[in-house]
Order: C-alpha cells, then structure tokens, then sequence
C-alpha cells in the first residue's frame, strides 16, 4: 500500500483555513531559552540585549491558504493553480543579516539553476517593495526546479528589521506565481509589525547562548563559516557523516566513508507543492541506477512508509548500476510532505557502505524538525 504521501500529497495545504479579506493579527510565540551555543558561522549576538517579540498583522490575499507554520516560519500559505500546480510562500525572520543579501539570492538564484551574480549586478535586479511602510527588495528569478525539471519562479524578499533579517518568500510553478505577484505585493504592503512584550526576567544573552525566542539550533550542523539558512529544517547528522558543499541545488549534502575508502553521499532537497510527485521522483532516481521506470501496480508494492517526528514519509530503496561512474551502487530515497512543500532525502553509494548506514539514515531522516 501506498504511504500517506502517495494517496494525498496533491491535497497539501488544504486542511489551512481560506481567509478571504480578513485581517489577521499573530503574537509570534515565545520558544523558552536555550543554553546551546550557536553553530559555527550564525550571526553574533553575544551580549544583545533580548528583544521583545513583535505581534505580526496582514490581510490573506484570495485563494491563500493559511498552513502551519512549523518551527522557523512565522507565516505560511500554501497557494493553489490549475492543474494540480501550487506555490509556497512563507515568511522566516533570522537575527542580524543572516549572512548576507548577496548569498542568500544567489542561492535563490541557485534553486532555479541560475549562476550566481556579484553584488553591483544583483542590485540592478531588485525591485523596491514597501513592508510595513518600510523599503524592502524584492528579486524576481525564473529557472528549472532541478529536482522535478518544471519551470519554477521564486519572489524572494528581505527587509532588514530592528535587528533581523525578514524573509518572504513564494516559491512554486512559474506561471501561477507570475499570476500571483500583484497578490504577494499587496500582502507585503498590508504586513505590519506591533510592539510586543519581552518575556518575563528575560536578561541579556552570556557566553554565546541563545537568546529566548530563537528557533531552536541544537540539532542543526555546525559548518564553519557558513551563513545561517533560511528555511532550512533542523537536524542532527550521523557520527561521521561529513558535511560537504552541495552545490547550487541542494540544501545539505554528507559524505560517509567506508571500508577500503568506499563512499555514499546524503544528500537533501526541497521542491514547492508536491515536487513533481512521487511516481516521477521515484522514477528519476532509478533512472540514476540505469534501471527502468516502475508501473504504478509496481510503484504501490515498492515504496513503504516511514514514521517520522513530523509525520508520515515515503521510503524505497533500489539497487543498479550508478550512471555517472558505471559501479553498481544501492540507493535509499524518502520523500516528506510539509505544508505545501516536498522533502527529498538519498542516500546512494557503494551497497555495503549504505546498508551499513540504513539504521542512521532512517533516523537521521526521521527526527527532523520542520
């Protein structure tokens, strides 16, 4: 039988509420205090003072569909087209510029397989946007969804404020998101902050902590150097799994190593609705392995769910001959449906190197927090 994922993931997003022309008015919750210390590369902000938590306000454009939030958004709608195409769009503040404007639209740029640009060029493509009466840029890129191979579009913003760096976004199917911009622009210009309350005793961060209210980043890798990602879940790798640079196309990616220098990389995805689905992602990755294209008959009988923190997910594993080197190679995939968003999670490499690592894939995959 088919997981979850395969019978209703075209329903993503439908359990939120419509909320026509209503304004609705948030106060962010407050996350208790950790005493972790940040990961290697988050933007400083030892010895800050704490600061209040602000309530949010906007009007929910038409046909947009309020989701759950999860744990680093503030806001998420799921948005829905014809044909079964959807996008995605959320809002996620980090502290100070969250490593910067130019890294973090180059990796949108990288999302829809667009080279990167340099600072004087990507700011020839900003659009000015209002936010709460505040000016915000606004970046507009068109390319391919690698994972699906459909034409995508994201509207990225960033608005630098009290302190943060706020991000809103839609990312989905080109066309309805082009369709959608004059509506993504006006809810930008109904957004609005109000002067929240600062937890009770709440004191000035020492020796590196967490300040209250900061997503939780205790199971997040710590790479040197690296910028604070947004969007990107938390999660706590496997002992010696070493994270690597994914590229432009991939959120994370860990290399494991071994007997006799044998390897198998993780590597992790995300697609806006439902990323193409689960037949045609399945399929990619036996095509891969250099093996052929499942019937649904056969596709129902190989995938199986897997229980996860979060949910439910889809699990398949499959054995062929790696494409790129020739070497036959084992492959686990999962595929996890979040609120108007897909997941992608694989595991390939030498066969004994990934049934070595099943146990801690699974779990890896599995105590995720979105």
């Amino acid at each position: 039988m088919l997981s979850r994922w395969a019978l209703g993931l075209a329903l993503l997003g439908a359990a939120g509420a419509l909320a026509g022309d209503e304004i609705k008015v948030y106060r962010v919750p407050k996350e208790k205090p950790s005493a972790q210390a940040m990961p290697a590369g988050h933007p400083d902000m030892s010895g800050g003072a704490a600061a209040a938590e602000p309530k949010l306000s906007w009007k929910t454009p038409e046909g947009w569909n309020e989701v759950p939030p999860g744990e680093m958004r503030k806001a998420s709608f799921n948005v829905k087209g014809k044909d079964g195409k959807q996008a995605d769009v959320s809002v996620i503040p980090l502290s100070g510029t969250a490593g910067g404007d130019e890294a973090n639209v180059n990796r949108w740029r990288g999302q829809v397989a667009l080279p990167s640009l340099p600072t004087d060029e990507l700011k020839k493509t900003a659009e000015a946007v209002k936010i709460a009466d505040q000016a915000g840029d606004l970046y507009d890129v068109s390319g391919t969804n690698t994972s699906s191979g459909e034409a995508t579009r994201i509207l990225g913003v960033i608005l630098h404020h009290e302190g943060r760096a706020w991000f809103f976004k839609m990312t989905g199917d080109e066309q309805l998101v082009a369709q959608q911009k004059p509506a993504f622009i006006e809810f930008l210009k109904s957004f609005q902050f109000a002067p929240g309350e600062a937890a009770a005793g709440q004191a000035p961060m020492a020796g590196g902590g967490l300040p209250a209210g900061h997503p939780d980043v205790s199971a997040a890798p710590a790479t040197a150097g690296e910028p604070a990602r947004e969007g990107q879940p938390t999660w706590q790798p496997a002992k010696g799994w070493k994270e690597v640079p994914g590229g432009q196309f991939l959120v994370a990616k860990f290399l494991v190593t071994g007997a006799d220098n044998a390897q198998a990389a993780v590597n992790v995805s995300m697609s806006a609705g439902d990323g193409g689905g689960l037949a045609s992602n399945v399929n990619r990755w036996r095509g891969q392995l250099g093996l052929t294209p499942l019937s649904a008959e056969a596709l129902a009988a190989a995938v199986a769910p897997i229980k996860l923190a979060a949910g439910e997910g889809s699990l398949i594993e499959m054995t062929g001959k790696d494409a790129k080197s020739g070497r036959t190679a084992k492959l686990m995939g999962v595929m996890v449906p979040q609120a108007g968003r897909a997941w992608f999670y694989k595991l390939m490499g030498d066969p004994a190197v990934v049934d070595a690592q099943q146990a801690a894939f699974k779990e890896f995959v599995s105590t995720v927090k979105y």
